[in-house]
């Protein structure tokens, strides 16, 4: 059965909503922010620490895509953006879905960059497991 977990955008985040362009981009900053890691410690850490490829698929356009991987520890992870109803008011969300045929690499890297991404735009973050953090500020 595939797992889910959820970013979710809430009051006090830094962004309220984001587009798959904008969390394309986001990933990528990533990757290169650990290229830039592995050079300072002359290691090709960007290979390690994201190793997938961006890809997409026409029926997806707009909804979803995908990260695939580039070795046999990685197989796919799938993102997409959605919003939710909350009473009268829209809530935004980023969905990180791991197929069935996932590996338990995939896991750990969806938990790793989720947790990465909800620290960034201090959102709310509902795990794989079911667990809650949160990352936005809370009185």
């Amino acid at each position: 059965m595939a797992q889910s977990a959820y970013i979710k955008f809430v009051e006090g985040s830094t962004v309220s909503a984001l587009s798959l362009d904008e969390l394309k981009q986001q990933l990528l900053h990533y990757k290169e922010q650990l290229a830039l890691t592995g050079k300072q410690l002359g290691w090709e850490y960007d290979d390690a620490g994201f190793p997938y490829t961006i890809e997409n698929k026409p029926e997806a356009e707009g909804k979803w895509f995908y990260l695939k991987g580039t070795n046999p520890l990685y197989k796919y992870i799938v993102m997409g953006t959605g919003t939710s109803k909350d009473g009268e008011s829209e809530k935004h969300y980023i969905q990180v879905v791991l197929p069935e045929d996932s590996t338990h690499g995939d896991k750990a890297k969806g938990n790793e960059f989720c947790k990465y991404l909800a620290k960034l735009w201090k959102t709310e973050l509902h795990l794989f497991n079911g667990r809650i953090m949160y990352f936005n500020p809370r009185k």
